[in-house]
């Protein structure tokens, strides 16, 4: 499996919806099993809400701040994030460059911590 960015940026905006009324600033690159990847491109403000499975952002462009069970990190790129499931999140105060890979992964409710 693989992915291109340029290619995946095509699908952004998808859909909209009551969740996302902009459209989707999200989209698919690929899954297998309880895996999947995504890129990430919201514009001026991230609505996103906790999700069910662990997750990782991997940061691709732009700089800002991510909010994880409210403490600040500062973002750019080149790093990596890890967001257990049912955690608050957030993405704030990004350029417009902003874009991140996401992997979500394992069961509903995420990994028990070793």
């Amino acid at each position: 499996m693989k992915a291109k960015i340029a290619d995946l940026l095509k699908k952004i905006p998808g859909p909209a919806s009551a969740e996302w009324p902009m459209g989707e600033p999200f989209t698919l690159a690929f899954a297998h099993g309880t895996m999947s990847v995504e890129i990430y491109t919201p514009k001026d403000t991230d609505i996103q809400t906790p999700h069910d499975q662990d997750e990782l952002y991997f940061i691709q462009s732009g700089h800002g701040e991510l909010t994880i069970a409210g403490e600040r990190h500062a973002f750019e790129p080149g790093m990596v994030f890890f967001v257990a499931a049912h955690v608050e999140h957030r993405f704030e105060n990004f350029t417009p460059d902003f874009l991140t890979w996401v992997v979500f992964w394992g069961a509903k409710g995420g990994e028990k911590a070793s």
